[in-house]
């Protein structure tokens, strides 16, 4: 897998969507807005001031695209780009203590450092804090918006449930697979692609061609992040080197490997379901080629190429502005083409 390098969109959308999300941010209590601040990557710990940080701003972009996308000024996506942005990242602090993981981004989680509660109440003003700043956008269409929002982080909640009851299943399916990611990352993106045209007040049909383009690319997103996940280089992901076999994670190719015939596969599901207290680096490595093994390294490559042209296909028979429409396409190819 070839990485390119990020789209000039992002840093031209993320410098247009960090004031007002640190202008939204200014209106949680003290103490909220110190967690949030630091998990951001705007402060240290101790509250000192970085000077840069954060995510790259994906969502937020997708959601500036969209108003572009419906033929409006990117400025009027911008309260969409924001809440998009504080529904990811109440997502990631619970994810976190979910996962028990103690660094994202190459920094201390914030349940690693201020505890659970501190990480769980955070995330939910986080997430209340996204409808406020929607709903108060002064958007004529800003109740329909919120309503998109609302649908999007529950679909995703439901998609996290899933992924926590599959960790105490010997096995699931496919399509379950599928499905909870579909939930879980696909809803979001679909929201994010959607939102800003939401909020120019667009047709229906192409609220519904950019959100179904966001799933797609959602699907496309996990399948390469769960290679990641396997395969990635820790400098990069900012996670320990093969993170998620070492959680005994059902990612989708490792479902996919799981349920292949042959010897790898009966392998690799006697040693999942062993007691990771006892794996070696040996035991993990193996494991990696056991998964590779099977063919599912290679499918789950080839299947992010395949629902990355889904993605695109859904929107080529709309009249879309050129530019912007160009310019989505660059994105989802720059996602699914991060390096393994």
């Amino acid at each position: 897998m070839t990485a390119v390098l990020s789209p000039e969109t992002l840093g031209r959308c993320r410098a247009q969507v960090q004031p007002q999300l640190r202008a939204a941010v200014d209106r949680l209590d003290p103490a909220t807005r110190d967690v949030t601040s630091y998990h951001l990557g705007w402060t240290e710990a101790d509250g000192t001031p970085r000077a840069a940080g954060g995510g790259k701003a994906v969502r937020p972009t997708l959601a500036l695209l969209s108003a572009e996308l419906a033929g409006a000024d990117c400025s009027v996506g911008l309260p969409g780009a924001v809440a998009v942005e504080l529904v990811h990242n109440f997502s990631l602090l619970h994810d976190d203590v979910m996962d028990h993981d103690h660094e994202r981004r190459h920094r201390r989680t914030v349940w690693s450092l201020w505890g659970v509660p501190c990480a769980i109440l955070t995330g939910d003003a986080l997430q209340g804090l996204a409808q406020e700043v929607v709903l108060d956008s002064g958007s004529p269409h800003a109740a329909a918006a919120a309503r998109c929002l609302n649908a999007a982080t529950a679909e995703l909640i439901r998609g996290q449930v899933a992924d926590l009851a599959f960790e105490r299943r010997a096995s699931i399916t496919l399509d379950e697979c599928f499905d909870m990611v579909a939930g879980k990352t696909g809803s979001l993106l679909g929201a994010s692609c959607a939102i800003g045209a939401v909020l120019t007040g667009a047709p229906p049909e192409l609220v519904a061609a950019l959100d179904a383009h966001g799933r797609h690319l959602g699907t496309a997103f996990q399948l390469v992040d769960d290679l990641l996940g396997i395969w990635g280089d820790p400098a990069t992901t900012g996670k320990p080197v093969l993170a998620d076999l070492r959680a005994r994670k059902k990612s989708l190719p490792v479902t996919r490997a799981l349920a292949a015939d042959g010897s790898a596969a009966a392998e690799l599901g006697r040693w999942y379901a062993t007691d990771p207290a006892g794996d070696t680096e040996p035991d993990l490595h193996r494991a990696a080629d056991l998964v590779a093994a099977t063919g599912a390294r290679a499918w789950a490559e080839a299947t992010a190429e395949e629902e990355l042209d889904r993605a695109a296909a859904v929107l080529e028979d709309l009249p879309l502005p050129p530019e912007p429409h160009a310019d989505l396409l660059e994105l989802g190819r720059w996602l699914t083409r991060r390096e393994c």
